[in-house]
């Protein structure tokens, strides 16, 4: 595994190649050989996640930079694809909320995108995973987390050009560097929409517990649907509960069944993480639960932008909203539950689409994929007077 021919064999291409749009010199080709060797050979040890797309090993450079390598697991048309769109997305972003581009190593058999290491970790590890009964995240650290992802998304649909969609907003791609400050990771499935272009149709990916209903069910992709995901996301880390649990008798259940009859009942301090052990503040928990309830709304156009989410989180209103009482979200049904592989044990939520299956390859990004509560294609009533551009 740690062969320099089995990794990047183009060790002659010479460092700081700008051949990503937007990128600069703060980036960099890796050689094989430097990858290998910071790594250990990619060794078992080093490792510190796993998905479907491969693996995400710990690494030094011999400056003494600490890195974080992501070796994809297969090169099919789908890794290549992701890989790519990555690496481009990456190399256009710079905001301090964002994961940017370190560098990268192509060779014949192997992709290898390399970030900065982020010594905390995700903010999965920290909710549900190897640091959850430690309980770093005190209310201030929550806040911080929810405001800085809130203000990199802002940058993604709002400041940068063209636009992008990050489609996979979810714990573990909120990564925290030493000060717990967040930084928003994975763009694989990352979209960038053209000047004019409202939405989308593409095939499903992302994470069930986080996919908006019109994504999920007709494979209609807008900045709107990574409000949902923020949403879920937002809810995720003041309860401090997965997207999507698994009760008694192997019944599941999603976050946005369990929270909405304590929010109709005024219940909030109900919903906040008990192992804050009853230290947050109010006044800031009823305004991120009205956030939360606002993005996670059915119809897309009910949802706030993120503008919008950064001015209501940071106490100021533009639209003078009132409390939202009821968060009406659709709820998936049992048969796309079933593909949902969290359980109790694990650190993570099920993925949708992809090699792992889901939404893409079983036929579930279709309306019979979640009970939508005579819910409409949000975007049909627009008919041939909303533009929009088909991916595949």
């Amino acid at each position: 595994m740690g062969s320099s021919s089995s990794c990047c064999g183009k060790d002659n291409i010479e460092d700081g190649a700008n051949m990503v749009a937007g990128g600069s010199s703060s980036w960099r080709i890796f050689t094989c050989k430097e990858l290998d060797a910071a790594t250990n050979g990619f060794s078992e040890d080093n490792k510190l996640g796993e998905g479907g797309f491969g693996s995400v090993y710990w690494g030094k450079t011999s400056d003494g930079l600490q890195i974080a390598v992501k070796k994809l697991k297969a090169m099919t048309s789908k890794a290549e694809m992701e890989f790519a769109v990555e690496v481009e997305v990456l190399g256009r972003v710079r905001h301090k909320n964002l994961l940017g581009l370190r560098g990268y190593c192509v060779g014949a058999d192997q992709r290898l995108i390399v970030y900065d290491y982020m010594p905390n970790l995700s903010l999965l590890s920290h909710l549900h995973g190897q640091f959850a009964g430690e309980v770093q995240l005190d209310w201030r650290r929550r806040i911080k987390i929810v405001l800085g992802s809130a203000e990199g998304l802002l940058y993604l649909h709002h400041e940068v050009t063209p636009h992008i969609i990050h489609r996979d907003i979810k714990a573990s791609n909120i990564l925290l560097d030493s000060d717990f400050e967040p930084l928003v990771a994975d763009f694989g499935f990352a979209k960038l929409i053209p000047e004019g272009v409202s939405h989308m149709t593409t095939r499903v990916k992302g994470t069930l517990g986080y996919l908006a209903p019109e994504y999920a069910m007709w494979g209609k992709v807008s900045e709107s649907c990574d409000v949902y995901s923020f949403g879920i996301l937002l809810l995720e880390i003041l309860t401090g509960r997965k997207p999507i649990e698994k009760l008694p008798g192997g019944v599941k259940r999603t976050i946005t069944e369990w929270a909405e009859p304590l929010i109709v009942q005024g219940k909030f301090n109900d919903l906040v993480d008990p192992k804050l052990r009853g230290n947050f503040d109010e006044n800031q928990l009823k305004q991120a639960i009205n956030v939360a309830a606002l993005c996670v709304q059915n119809e897309p156009d009910r949802r706030p932008n993120m503008k919008e989410v950064v001015s209501m989180l940071k106490g100021y209103d533009p639209r003078g909203r009132v409390m939202q009482s009821r968060i009406e979200s659709a709820k998936y049904n049992e048969e796309l539950l079933a593909l949902d592989q969290t359980s109790d044990d694990d650190d993570g939520g099920g993925g949708c689409g992809g090699d792992d299956g889901g939404p893409e390859e079983s036929g579930y990004g279709v309306f019979g994929a979640m009970e939508a509560q005579k819910m409409q294609d949000p975007y049909k009533r627009f008919g041939d007077n909303m533009k929009m551009a088909k991916y595949v």
